[in-house]
């Protein structure tokens, strides 16, 4: 095994088991991870400097090839059942000796950072890949160690991501080649069969979301951003809802864009990048992101001509999902420490493909530990396989229960908790469809979005007249400033009234029977009005 690059740990690959390597490039700079990427064939160079790469079959999370290995340590700790679907340690240990015997006189990539801009609370852990691109997809996306101090460097947590060794279902436990397994007592995550590179970034966020809440620490998939005045916001939501987008706001300084830690002396990012949806991106309206595109950016799934290097961020013949990995400093005016004060506004965004939700509403805490838990959005046709025209009301707790080791309830409690000691405002922001349905109806424009947010974060809409949305119950203002007042009223939109009451009934009597399954929760958190919320 022979060891290149930069200042390799002490604590080497022989204390995770990985022998007879054939050689191991530590902590490689971006431009010799571009380098050997170029030079492994794993991908081109495009036209203004992206590394343009693809994932193969997989270019989306596997959700249903997720698990945990169930043991002493997790029993009782893990909310068991189809999002953590149990593993056991002994065929933990079986697949991972198998994947050890794979990596055998291969070319592996290592990086050592850290989970967590916080020195306080963040995690050293370590990335070891097959692929020279995941490394560097790893090194924008995760907190960069000091140069000068990575021979110290001890993981407490550690990713093995292989995308050409495949399971074999019947014999290892899996459900199909492609697996996600992550060992909380082994303090281990190990990935196999996709070489979707969001995976690493999830596995250790679920890691986050485990240990995290105790230390008082409230793990949040969300993005965050400052004002001028240095008040922080959060965006939780879905993808597809605009979090990234939204909180990508010239006017506004980035935080993050996607995961974050409420500690009690403020919030601060999990990463140390971005990670961008880009379909269909343009300059005009996302122009943060748009010039994030250069050397140094990973691209995946999005469509390149080969000859001239050109992107075509309109190109879905991969997947709607094409993203941009690109470390935090490509954003202009990013807090660099990653860090910021307690929020004074969250803000929940939801994509209501129904068209019946209100472009912003105000919620009261009640109204927000019920939308929380819920964590409502909607898919349409286009977005993933299987779907059929009308739109699928989607319920995800806390707006990312794919990553929630624990009950929804323990982070609910804990939301609940800072929000009453630090006085925030909660607003509900439909990024959806108005007019009608999708198919019938029109996408939100991203200005009207835009100025909605600018309204609510800057204070105008605190003292402005509301009128009670007699089907959700939620505070609706009557105006704001720099909007048209008919927009608020997503029923005043629809040509058809009658329908829209048909159709706003519906989606909330599905709220309601989603929320069935935390009639006990809404005990625990000490607030029986939860339950009468919608």
């Amino acid at each position: 095994m022979q060891n290149l690059g930069i200042r390799p740990s002490h604590y080497g690959l022989q204390e995770h088991g990985v022998r007879n390597a054939s050689f191991v490039y530590w902590n490689l700079g971006t431009a010799q991870l571009i380098e050997k990427a170029i030079q492994r064939r794993e991908g081109l160079l495009a036209s203004g400097g992206g590394l343009a790469v693809r994932t193969g079959d997989q270019t989306g999370r596997s959700p249903r090839d997720k698990f945990v290995v169930r043991d002493q340590t997790t029993e009782t700790t893990v909310n068991w059942g189809s999002v953590n679907q149990p593993f056991t340690p002994e065929q933990f240990d079986r697949l991972h000796g198998k994947l050890l015997a794979y990596l055998q006189a291969r070319d592996l990539f290592v990086q050592d950072c850290f989970a967590g801009a916080s020195p306080k609370y963040r995690i050293p852990i370590r990335v070891i890949t097959e692929l020279a691109w995941h490394n560097l997809f790893a090194r924008q996306l995760f907190v960069r160690a000091d140069p000068e101090k990575t021979g110290d460097h001890v993981p407490r947590f550690t990713v093995i991501d292989a995308p050409g060794f495949r399971a074999d279902a019947a014999e290892d436990g899996t459900n199909s080649d492609v697996f996600v397994i992550v060992n909380f007592t082994r303090k281990l995550v190990i990935i196999g069969g996709t070489a979707y590179a969001g995976e690493m970034k999830k596995a250790i966020f679920s890691v986050l979301n485990y240990f995290l809440p105790t230390e008082d620490v409230l793990p949040m998939h969300c993005s965050a951003n400052a004002g001028a005045d240095g008040v922080t916001a959060l965006f939780f939501g879905l993808s597809g809802t605009g979090k990234t987008t939204l909180s990508a706001d010239p006017t506004r300084h980035l935080i993050g864009d996607d995961e974050h830690g409420w500690a009690p002396s403020g919030v601060f990012n999990f990463e140390g990048g971005c990670y961008a949806k880009c379909i269909r991106l343009r300059r005009e309206t996302e122009p943060q992101i748009w010039d994030a595109i250069r050397f140094g950016t990973v691209l995946e799934n999005v469509a390149l001509d080969t000859e001239l290097r050109l992107l075509d961020f309109d190109d879905t013949t991969f997947t709607e999902n094409t993203r941009a990995a690109y470390p935090v400093t490509f954003i202009d005016n990013a807090i660099l420490q990653g860090v910021g004060g307690h929020p004074k506004n969250i803000v929940f965004l939801t994509c209501d493909a129904f068209g019946v939700l209100p472009p912003l509403s105000r919620l009261t805490p009640d109204q927000a530990m019920f939308h929380f838990l819920n964590g409502y959005t909607a898919k349409v046709a286009g977005t993933e396989r299987g779907l059929g025209k009308e739109p699928e009301a989607t319920f995800s707790s806390c707006f990312g229960s794919p990553f929630l080791p624990r009950n929804p309830e323990v982070y609910a409690e804990m939301l609940g908790k800072k929000m009453r000691e630090h006085n925030a405002s909660c607003w509900l922001i439909n990024t959806g469809w108005s007019g009608g349905p999708f198919g019938v109806g029109q996408r939100m424009s991203l200005p009207l979005t835009r100025a909605l947010v600018t309204e609510a974060l800057g204070g105008s809409l605190a003292n402005a007249d509301y009128r009670i949305d007699p089907v959700f119950k939620v505070q609706v203002p009557v105006a704001c400033p720099n909007v048209d007042s008919k927009a608020l009223d997503p029923r005043a939109t629809w040509t058809d009234p009658m329908a829209y009451d048909r159709a706003a009934k519906d989606l909330a009597a599905r709220f309601r029977k989603n929320f069935q399954k935390f009639e006990k929760a809404a005990g625990i958190l000490n607030s029986e009005e939860v339950l009468a919320a919608v």
